[in-house]
């Protein structure tokens, strides 16, 4: 014979689906707000990735015009290089800039001297103001701004970190310096310079452009 249902038993059943149903929109829940938490943390981290990104690419500087120094011996005793932001580059603050120098003979990472006045050195490179429009020294953050990046070649090829120049040879004709110019962000500017061939003749502290 055929068992009767009663409402009591579609009632029971009814209840069992429905504890189901409920637990099941509750992981449903849950592993929605999980995977929303998740994708706001990579937005985030994907949004300061881009903006590091674009930092390292933007916020650095433009060397417009670069000269040297003749020394006593014949050769450039000092490079001075003169600096602007680059085109859509934030403020660069010079105080927190390096110069990576790269020569046939010596490697180098250069930092401002500026703050304590000192000579550029073997370590060190100096910085001195051009124009400035609001009288921020150490900071670009002006197209209007101009520094002079001076580097003592001299020192640095002789591996002292007197300060002085004259003493020591520096970089003689037809020799080439490496110099990468890095904010603090990371916007990277090189420059390649080769010493010149008119070197010969020139007298001691005339200036020659590179």
């Amino acid at each position: 014979m055929f068992n009767k249902l009663t409402d009591d038993d579609r009632g029971q059943v009814g209840i069992g689906t429905l504890i189901v149903f409920i637990a099941m929109v509750l992981v449903a829940a849950i592993a929605a707000g999980v995977l929303v938490n998740t994708a706001g943390f990579l937005q985030a981290t994907a949004e300061e990735a881009g903006q590091e990104s674009v930092n390292k690419v933007t916020n650095r500087v433009e060397v417009l015009n670069t000269h040297g120094t003749v020394g006593s011996n014949g050769d450039i005793d000092n490079v001075t290089m003169t600096v602007r932001l680059a085109a859509g580059s934030d403020a660069v603050d010079m105080n927190e800039t390096s110069i990576k120098y790269l020569s046939d003979n010596q490697v180098t990472t250069l930092t401002n001297s500026s703050a304590s006045k000192n000579y550029a050195t073997e370590s060190r490179f100096n910085l001195s103001e051009v124009t400035d429009d609001d009288g921020s020294f150490g900071v670009l953050n002006s197209m209007n701004d101009r520094y002079e990046v001076e580097i003592n070649t001299s020192a640095i090829e002789d591996g002292t970190d007197n300060g002085e120049t004259g003493l020591s040879n520096g970089l003689e004709t037809g020799e080439k310096v490496t110099l990468e110019i890095t904010s603090r962000t990371g916007g990277t500017t090189q420059v390649i310079l080769t010493m010149p061939q008119q070197l010969a003749g020139k007298e001691q502290g005339e200036p020659v452009e590179l």
